[in-house]
């Protein structure tokens, strides 16, 4: 195609990082590429907890409106941000090959009482997944909110009397702002499609559909494909943690996901394996059997609590 592609972007380091990169790989494929920079309300409003803003789509209304508007031709998302349900007029153009899926603790310095259950710490946080899992770990924290993208995040925790403050790892590998005094989670499910970039365009747009095809990666599209599914699944218009977690292994499918709490003291697990080719429906099924079991009680108890 000879026009150059319009590709939106929040003009954050971390968004800018993931649309030049996106940028680069159609410039491989002979396809010029342009950034137009959009603020999106999840940057603007750095206060409001993140789930009491309605999680869904805070960070990709903006773009959605330039998409439609035809301001620009593609928008780049990382994945965990996009709801499931895709504005209307607006498709999936390109999944990119995942990075690390893992959550991330940055502390400062003194990591002793993470090996004591009943440890007492103050850990910050926006996510409500985060903060779920977290007290379902150590229940006598206390988790405080935090906002801001990375750069602004890792300020605060200097600033703060926090013990530490979480982070997805691909967020700061991305743009080299891991800290050395940071570990990963390896016990924390990640939000489904963390790691992962999203790429969009109208769905009457062939030129842009086309561009974008040879930049997906196929085994990282059906695995949060997956994810989605059992998070979209599972919604039921609570606003539930919800965790997940597809991957290849030895030429399976294998998925995990959780429901937890927000408080932590509930929770329902689940973990199923599939061949590739039988793995489409393997996230609704998923959560479709957790629902039918122990699932159903955790969004009850949630329900109760006034969280739903």
């Amino acid at each position: 195609m000879n026009k150059t592609l319009r590709i939106g972007t929040r003009d954050s380091q971390l968004a800018l990082w993931q649309a030049n990169l996106v940028k680069d790989m159609l410039a491989a494929n002979g396809i010029a590429g342009e950034l137009v920079q959009i603020k999106s309300e999840g940057d603007i409003d750095l206060v409001t907890p993140l789930y009491a803003m309605g999680v869904q789509g805070v960070f990709t209304r903006s773009l959605d409106a330039a998409l439609l508007s035809e301001r620009i031709d593609i928008a780049v998302h990382s994945m965990k941000d996009v709801p499931v349900q895709l504005a209307r007029g607006i498709v999936q153009a390109a999944v990119l090959e995942r990075a690390s899926r893992k959550d991330i603790l940055v502390h400062k310095g003194d990591i002793h009482f993470l090996d004591d259950p009943q440890s007492k710490a103050i850990i910050a946080t926006s996510s409500i997944r985060r903060r779920a899992q977290w007290l379902r770990r150590y229940p006598n924290h206390t988790i405080d909110n935090l906002r801001g993208n990375v750069n602004t995040r890792l300020r605060k925790l200097s600033e703060n009397n926090w013990q530490g403050a979480i982070f997805a790892a691909a967020g700061l590998e991305r743009i080299n702002l891991r800290p050395e005094n940071s570990i990963d989670l390896n016990w924390m499910l990640p939000a489904p499609a963390q790691g992962a970039i999203m790429v969009v365009c109208r769905e009457n747009d062939k030129q842009a559909a086309d561009a974008c095809a040879a930049l997906n990666d196929g085994i990282t599209a059906l695995c949060t494909a997956i994810e989605r599914d059992f998070l979209s699944t599972l919604m039921g218009g609570c606003s539930t943690p919800i965790s997940a977690y597809a991957r290849m292994e030895n030429g399976e499918i294998l998925f995990e996901g959780n429901i937890t709490a927000p408080d932590g003291t509930a929770w329902a697990d689940i973990a199923l394996h599939a061949a590739p080719e039988q793995a489409a429906e393997l996230g609704k099924k998923a959560a479709t059997q957790l629902l039918n079991g122990e699932g159903q009680s955790v969004l009850e108890k949630i329900k109760q609590t006034g969280n739903g």
